[in-house]
């Protein structure tokens, strides 16, 4: 895996799968660009890449603000000389706005704040960024799905939405973006520990039982790691991935192989 001297736009960066991937990019030779909305976090995580030896800077965006989207790919371009790189990972869960989860309970705007975030955002950002992108020689959009974009899930009804519309929008992308030689591929994560999974656990009505819901379909018997996931969006990055194009990938642990969970297998619950 080579990232080496890539320049890297990540959304929802602070925390999570994005500062993962940022911490790990920049650690293999990247130039990461951080955005979020939580200042203070991404400006320590900005400053803790910086102290390791990494080149990072912090961009605040809310990727649902055309005017802060466009102002995010004009500084990460001025700063590193381009862009290579943009991982749309910038997403929330409904359960981090509202605790009425059902059809019958949200409300319209909750909805359509997780489509605004999750959906909206990676095309705003992608849009902004493919003037930068058509400059590079090794330009690739990396998007966040979900296991939710393939299977459902109770609660996650705005959520499992935009994580399939995100995985059928990476498709069109490639296609459309193939004759400017810009990859599009994207990541489905199963249960990966997150701060947005504390808070759809929290919102659960047996925690624990959520949480054996969520992991014991795994086959590899633990909860996803950031770094795991990491792993995968800096090789898609990678000029060891130049003939992957299009392409879904699910990184969930074994979760979508079967129909069973682990208790079937004696294992018990996962950790």
């Amino acid at each position: 895996m080579s990232v080496n001297g890539l320049r890297f736009v990540i959304t929802g960066a602070s925390a999570g799968i994005g500062a993962g991937t940022a911490k790990l990019a920049a650690s293999n030779g990247a130039k990461v660009v951080i955005s979020d909305l939580n200042d203070e976090l991404g400006e320590a995580l900005a400053a803790e890449i910086r102290d390791a030896g990494g080149e990072a800077i912090y961009q605040h965006c809310d990727v649902t603000d055309e005017e802060q989207v466009q102002t995010l790919m004009s500084v990460a371009a001025d700063a590193y000389g381009g862009i290579d790189i943009l991982h749309n990972n910038a997403g929330i869960h409904e359960s981090m706005i509202s605790q009425e989860l059902s059809l019958e309970t949200m409300t319209r705007e909750t909805f359509e704040k997780v489509v605004s975030v999750n959906l909206v955002g990676v095309f705003l950002c992608s849009k902004y960024a493919l003037p930068y992108l058509k400059e590079s020689d090794q330009a690739s959009i990396i998007n966040a799905g979900s296991t939710s974009s393939i299977a459902g899930y109770p609660n996650c009804m705005a959520y499992g939405s935009t994580k399939g519309a995100v995985m059928q929008l990476t498709k069109n992308l490639a296609v459309d973006l193939a004759p400017h030689s810009i990859r599009v591929n994207c990541y489905c994560p199963g249960s990966i520990h997150t701060q947005m999974v504390d808070k759809f656990l929290e919102a659960a009505a047996d925690p624990q039982a959520m949480l054996n819901t969520m992991t014991m379909t795994h086959l590899i018997p633990r909860m996803g790691a950031p770094k795991d996931v990491a792993e995968l969006v800096c090789f898609l990055a990678s000029e060891q991935s130049q003939f992957i194009n299009g392409v879904v990938w699910l990184i969930d642990g074994g979760s979508l192989a079967w129909r069973g969970t682990l208790d079937i297998l004696g294992m018990g619950a996962a950790q």
